[in-house]
């Protein structure tokens, strides 16, 4: 399961769906370059990329560090950050590599949220609910066959 940090989120995952979960590498990034000050943005959007760009789950925790030591004299909360979400952001580097687009943000699901809503609008008014089960169901059918390929 791909979310934000949000606490709430992740006991109920934990809970009630009993699934691994993975933070949104998008909103973790827009979290720490909150705090890196319009200066440093591009600089600690480029350093911690580079532990995303690794191919092994091993490359991409030890770029993490090295990163994360990196930032620490100038920037210690940025580094604190990077510490406490290591394991939470690069959860999705545990599965195969074909599957880590897929699961690294939450990008994937709101473009489908997105693609829903632009078809239904179109539509406006539907006759019963089994209509708009039929559309939603061939949106979703046409989004598995993407995805599979």
């Amino acid at each position: 399961m791909v979310s934000d940090g949000h606490e709430g989120l992740k006991a109920a995952i934990a809970k009630v769906l009993n699934a691994t979960w993975q933070r949104c590498r998008v909103h973790f990034m827009r979290n720490v370059l909150a705090h890196a000050g319009k200066q440093g943005r591009r600089v600690v959007s480029a350093f911690i990329g580079t532990a995303f760009a690794q191919e092994t789950n091993t490359a991409a925790h030890a770029q993490w560090r090295q990163v994360a030591d990196h930032l620490r004299p100038r920037a210690r909360k940025l580094a604190d950050l990077m510490d406490n979400a290591e394991m939470d952001v690069l959860a999705y580097m545990d599965f195969p590599q074909a599957h880590r687009a897929k699961l690294h943000s939450t990008n994937p699901i709101e473009r489908l949220n997105g693609e829903i809503k632009r078809r239904t609008d179109v539509i406006g008014i539907f006759p019963n609910e089994d209509a708009i089960v039929r559309l939603i169901g061939a949106i979703l059918l046409e989004q598995n066959d993407e995805w599979a390929v």
